[in-house]
């Protein structure tokens, strides 16, 4: 039985260790991470604490392995880990080159929107190359060869009001979606018409657009 004083510390008590067990682990949030950028339409904040949490994981498993190996574990030890090694380095890699796929195809949006914020200063500096390297290429293979008027890198012609070249993500796009509590009465629209109950780890089917904050505050995860 546990003493008074190791309850006080948090030792031998279940309600402890279940609430240490609730928790998720690096490899859990770089996992909803990955989801929610793979699922989302448009560019998500970068997780940067998950990232660096999870490249710490990973050199801790490259030691792991190593050691491991040089002292002669067996050998479906040493496969074990690799494995789990191996999978951390797919989510992380899958994860911030979903996020560069994005950039290169809505960099101009982004670097005239608030997105623009959500980029780690890496990507900053890739999407601000793209586009530079995007306008040069058609200056000098396309747009300088067509008529006065039509020579715009962002513009179908100078008559154009708004820049109608610059592709955008569809946020009415329907993602499937999973709420982490009960939110309770959620209303999609901005007349009130449709309003959806979010019960906690229900599945749903919605438009991005419609759950947008919720997404943004981590109230829910695509998947």
């Amino acid at each position: 039985m546990a003493s008074a004083s190791d309850e006080g510390l948090g030792f031998g008590s279940e309600d402890n260790d279940a609430s240490i067990s609730a928790l998720p682990t690096e490899v859990e949030l770089l996992k909803r991470a990955w989801r929610n950028e793979k699922a989302s339409p448009e560019i998500l904040q970068f997780q940067e604490d998950v990232v660096r949490n999870a490249r710490v994981q990973i050199q801790n498993m490259e030691d792991t392995v190593e050691a491991y190996a040089e002292d002669g574990k067996d050998a479906l030890t040493v496969s074990l880990y690799q494995m789990d090694l191996d999978r951390t380095e797919f989510l992380l890699r899958s994860y911030l080159r979903t996020r560069l796929q994005k950039i290169e195809k809505y960099m101009i949006h982004i670097s005239k929107t608030e997105l623009w914020n959500r980029l780690s200063k890496p990507e900053k500096e890739f999407a601000k190359s793209c586009k530079e390297n995007m306008e040069n290429h058609l200056k000098q293979s396309v747009l300088s060869r067509l008529p006065f008027g039509y020579q715009d890198f962002l513009k179908q012609s100078i008559s154009s009001e708004e820049d109608d070249m610059v592709p955008e993500p569809q946020l009415d796009t329907f993602v499937f979606c999973k709420s982490k509590g009960s939110v309770g009465s959620f209303q999609l629209d901005a007349v009130g018409d449709e309003v959806v109950d979010l019960i906690a780890d229900d599945l749903y089917v919605l438009r991005y657009k419609s759950i947008k904050p919720l997404v943004e505050t981590g109230q829910i995860d695509l998947v």
